[in-house]
């Protein structure tokens, strides 16, 4: 059986503690030649797509805005429509909410996008589940979590509406009028238990039919959601025993779909971190996660999950001897601390109980996500065992410096995978649908 291809996705480092801000060749998040040099190096890597995420506002916790990472968050679709005009082939994916959108505003920008790039464009497709986000919108927290979903599958259903009301092929001349037009060119009329809406749609069909649609939910529904309407997942599993196992799940949903396994990429978020040993990388990978997690990091995150002010405990001392507050919490804005906490803490206790974890030793531990260290020829190795034993299709890389981040990765590891025939040594059509492998949306 021949090798899988793996796909390969760059992440522009949102606000959060992935980036080390205290690195002397950390730059801007919000100069558009950061923008620039990221989505270049991406697609002198072949990448298929580059990815930004969304913020609809900045977090607070003990009802001040949390200055740890605050650094302005630019409107994901206009930093990529810059973007189509500095790159040739690289996918343009942009995160963008269906619970404080309205579809018909959101694919005539997607559309707009696929025209201005040639067929690059995709969407990520995520709902937000809090009303502190809410306040920021005039239905601010109106909806229920568990009618989310219910919202992005007809909103997204909707926009594919709205996408073939322009109708493929050539234009038809009217036998009385002799003028042209395309068929069907832009009626719409969708009626729905969250949408009722009627008229013209204003962008004709764009390159690819459909923009590729990404989806990130973990959660059963998300899951559905995902095998029933996603190209990409971008996941968040990265240990490999956890990975092949959700890897499994999803795949297996595709069928009562009517669709096939290979329609559908799973590509969880990675890091990576290269040393010319062994031991050199992993030296600079713990290095690089202190530095993610520092002393005041380590205490706010803990916060997130006690419902407590913590301040007064030393983060290289061992964790609280008290209890969770389990009410409304001090974080707001965060997704992670809306779930059990209560179970989350007892399991951290235990945890660094058993190996002797001071609170910042937990927290780095808590927060990584999977990363590949080692020598550029072990980092293709780990990417490519990953990728042929069904515990991803690809990755997206999500670097801790910004703007270069992924410079060694596409001049030190790209090539190994490409010499191994696992990478493409270039690409093979112009749109992001091609370079998935996925064909253009009927």
């Amino acid at each position: 059986m021949p090798a899988k291809p793996i796909h390969l996705a760059a992440h522009f480092p949102g606000v959060n503690n992935t980036t080390v801000w205290s690195d002397p060749a950390s730059g801007s998040q919000i100069d558009f030649a950061s923008f620039v040099h990221l989505a270049r190096t991406a697609e002198r890597g072949k990448f298929d797509f580059f990815f930004l995420a969304e913020g609809l506002r900045l977090r607070e916790l003990k009802g001040r805005i949390h200055d740890l990472d605050v650094a302005g968050r630019p409107e994901s679709l206009t930093v990529l429509a810059a973007l189509s005009s500095v790159t040739t082939h690289l996918g343009l994916a942009a995160t963008v909410n269906s619970t404080f959108n309205e579809p018909y505003e959101v694919a005539g920008r997607l559309a707009t996008l696929d025209h201005l790039s040639g067929g690059r464009a995709a969407w990520n497709v995520v709902t937000s589940w809090d009303a502190f986000t809410g306040e920021n919108f005039r239905r601010g927290g109106y909806l229920a979590e568990a009618d989310r979903y219910n919202r992005a599958t007809e909103f997204l259903h909707t926009a594919r509406e709205l996408w073939d009301s322009w109708a493929p092929g050539d234009l038809v001349a009217d036998p009385v009028t002799g003028e042209f037009a395309r068929p069907g060119s832009g009626a719409f009329a969708h009626h729905g238990q969250q949408f009722d809406i009627t008229g013209h749609f204003d962008v004709p069909r764009g390159p690819q039919g459909h923009p590729v649609i990404i989806q990130a939910g973990d959660s059963p529904q998300g899951r559905d959601f995902a095998a029933a309407d996603a190209d990409v997942i971008f996941s968040r599993h990265g240990a490999l025993e956890d990975a092949r196992a959700f890897y499994k799940d999803v795949k297996s949903r595709l069928a009562r779909h009517g669709r096939r396994p290979d329609e559908l990429k799973i590509m969880p978020a990675v890091t990576y971190v290269l040393g010319d040993t062994e031991e050199d990388a992993a030296e600079r990978a713990a290095d690089i996660r202190r530095r993610q997690v520092g002393p005041q990091t380590a205490i706010a995150y803990l916060e997130g999950y006690w419902g407590r002010d913590l301040s007064a405990y030393d983060p290289d001392g061992p964790l609280p001897d008290i209890e969770p507050d389990l009410g409304e919490g001090v974080s707001q804005g965060r997704a992670q601390f809306r779930g059990d906490r209560a179970e989350t803490v007892h399991t951290w206790q235990a945890l660094a109980a058993e190996r002797g974890l001071t609170i910042r030793e937990l927290v780095i531990e808590a927060t990584g996500r999977q990363a590949f260290i080692g020598t550029p020829q072990s980092v293709a190795d780990q990417i490519d065992t990953f990728v042929q034993t069904d515990a991803a299709d690809g990755f997206v890389f999500v670097p801790h410096l910004t703007p270069g981040g992924l410079d060694d990765l596409v001049e030190h590891v790209v090539p190994l995978l490409q010499e191994k025939g696992v990478f493409r040594a270039d690409y093979t059509g112009p749109t992001l649908r091609d370079h998935l492998g996925l064909g253009k949306a009927s």
